[in-house]
């Protein structure tokens, strides 16, 4: 599905995941949706292409066992779009894609399924590059390869990058650094007592980083073991997720899914600071993001502070050096600072903030090209 003449809307333009598909690709703005379906290795699968005018459409494959189609459209029309904004800010020429597989990454997931994935991604004739997500990995992202040069994120054995995981989270930490600059007037995190909640790759990285600056840590996912291990290694304090909104702590920060930030959580809230690694934190980013800035509580939007993971991939993609991908993944912390100044001087929420400066780069890009 096209749709050649397309407006760049802001995030917070989200339908409701039950309105019609091309309600929905109206609204988004995307440019082009693919469904993947192969009934021999059960593969169901949605790539979606929102934008393309500063590079190639990159983001991840996320395999989860939705519960209908409407919602795997929903997700992928979203985080798609989030991509585009997060390249965009991060000063990439990148343009923003997700893809999302239909099914339990757990028992539905196998080579030939991966493979034939890849094949579609191949026909895309590198409009799509695809990296791991939730419920992929390198090994994952190895079989697509066989079949498509488009893939980052592979295994360091075979030229990629390995696992972004370390590099997503120090993004998240330059991004919660440049938050407590912004809030406490300085950015030492030692003593600072931050929630981290989600213990996956991403999270256990960070709550390692958080340790290494004598930060107070408590640890919530519904992996126990997951907490267990953080608490064991790295010294940090177990909390219930029931609990994890009734802590008096200076920083939130979700690693987990989405949609945390609600009007149910932020009348429960007691830190001053959010800023975690998971995507679309924000249930409604027009009625939270201006609820959170009504309480006064600083919310570092998602998707400029973790975007250490697609730095990753396009230092891969560009052949950068280590050096380089950290330099990169450092400038978060200004990227970060200068969302939080816009915020503040115009007062209106962070994420309007963040969604006006990848727009206006965005839109300059688009004049540039259109003088070629």
């Amino acid at each position: 599905m096209s749709r050649p003449k397309r407006s760049i809307l802001p995030l917070m333009s989200i339908p409701a995941p039950h309105d019609s598909i091309f309600g929905q690709l109206e609204a988004f703005g995307h440019k082009k949706v693919v469904y993947c379906s192969d009934p021999d290795t059960g593969l169901r699968a949605i790539i979606a292409i929102h934008d393309t005018t500063l590079g190639p459409a990159l983001g991840g494959t996320r395999m989860w066992a939705y519960k209908t189609e409407q919602d795997a459209l929903h997700d992928v029309l979203r985080l798609s779009k989030s991509m585009t904004y997060k390249a965009a800010i991060a000063g990439l020429n990148l343009g923003g894609g997700k893809a999302v597989i239909i099914g339990d990454s757990r028992k539905d997931k196998t080579e030939a399924l991966l493979r034939k994935f890849g094949r579609f991604i191949k026909n895309l004739n590198g409009e799509f590059i695809t990296a791991e997500d939730v419920g992929t990995n390198p090994r994952d992202m190895e079989y697509i390869r066989m079949e498509t040069q488009h893939v980052m994120g592979v295994p360091e054995s075979i030229g990629g990058s390995g696992d972004p995981s370390p590099i997503a989270a120090l993004g998240v930490f330059m991004g919660i650094k440049a938050s407590v600059k912004e809030f406490y007037g300085n950015d030492s995190l030692t003593g600072r007592t931050i929630i981290v909640q989600g213990i996956g790759h991403v999270g256990e990285n960070l709550v390692r980083l958080l340790r290494d600056e004598n930060a107070k840590v408590y640890a919530s996912d519904i992996n126990e073991d997951a907490v267990a291990h953080v608490v064991k290694k790295y010294g940090a304090e177990a909390v219930s997720n029931n609990t994890i909104f009734e802590i008096d702590a200076d920083i939130y920060a979700p690693c987990a899914l989405g949609a945390t930030i609600n009007t149910q959580t932020i009348g429960k809230l007691k830190c001053n600071i959010i800023a975690g690694s998971a995507n679309n934190q924000l249930e409604d980013e027009q009625v939270h993001g201006k609820m959170l800035l009504d309480k006064g509580i600083l919310f570092a939007p998602d998707y400029v502070i973790n975007a250490g993971g697609i730095i990753n991939c396009y230092s891969e993609l560009m052949g950068f050096s280590k050096k380089r991908t950290m330099q990169l993944t450092e400038n978060i912390y200004e990227a970060t600072r200068n969302v939080l100044k816009l915020s503040k001087a115009e007062n209106i929420s962070t994420i309007e903030a963040a969604n006006k400066i990848a727009e206006k780069r965005i839109a300059d890009i688009k004049k540039v090209k259109s003088t070629y």
